[in-house]
This record gives C-alpha cells, structure tokens and sequence, in this order.
C-alpha cells in the first residue's frame, strides 16, 4: 500500500508550486470609475485606485480623454493620484468644471503621465492597468 501512495505525494508535492504560481495575482493598478455627481462647478467623479504592483508609488497620474455622448472629444485632462500604498485602496475624488455629469458618454485612458515609485518600472502602471466602470460610462484604454 506504501508503494502507492508515495508516487502520489511525490507527485502532488510536484504539482502544488506550479498551482500556487497559478492562483498568484498579477501586479495591477486597478482604477475604477466609481460614481459621477454634479459638483458646485461641473461634474464631480469619484475614482478607487488600488496599487498591487508589489511597492507604493510615490506619484500616478492618468491622462484621460472624455467623450460627450455623441461620441465627439469633449477634452483631455490629466489626473494625479498622487502617492498609492502598495496593497490599500484609495478614493480620489476630481471636479470636471463646466462639464455636465449626463453629457459624458465615455472616458478613455489616455495615457499614464507618471509611474514613480522605488523598484517600479516607468511601463508598470500601464502594463499592470485594471479598469472597471460602476456607472453606465464606458472607462478604459
């Protein structure tokens, strides 16, 4: 019985690394479009950004692209989200003056402006990028 089972354990102990290397996370930024409300000047949108990339940045900031709701450019805009801990979420929130929250149709990552942070490459946020939209608004590259 001894002769069966060890094959077995030795084979699973092969396995469970490559299993574990699997179910591991990929370094994101993940920014999600979170709510949009009209604000005292215009329109108000709130952002949750989670750094996983594996250390804080000391400085992300996107550039973004909105489109009206008939599809035309309405302006390009960068937003700095400043320093992100690595592993902690973060809400950030921007008012878009004179710009009505139900004229947006969507919003385009543009760019990453920076990606700054201590053993972070230039090209991580943008490689490691995780988009996701609560409102009816169309957000991603």
């Amino acid at each position: 019985m001894t002769r069966f089972f060890a094959p077995l354990v030795v084979l699973a102990l092969a396995i469970h690394p490559a299993l574990a290397q699997d179910a591991a996370p990929q370094p994101a930024l993940t920014l999600e479009l979170n709510a949009m409300q009209p604000g005292p000047t215009g329109c108000r949108v709130s952002f949750l950004a989670t750094n996983t990339l594996g250390n804080a940045l000391d400085r992300a900031a996107v550039e973004i692209a909105i489109f009206a709701s008939d599809g035309g450019i309405d302006r390009i805009v960068t937003l700095d989200f400043k320093a992100l801990t690595a592993g902690k979420t973060k809400v950030l929130q921007f008012e878009l003056a004179d710009l009505a929250c139900d004229g947006i149709g969507r919003i385009l990552i543009n760019d990453i402006t920076a990606c700054q942070g201590p053993g972070i490459a230039a090209t991580a946020c943008l490689d490691g990028l995780v988009t996701r939209s609560r409102p009816d608004v169309s957000f991603g590259i």
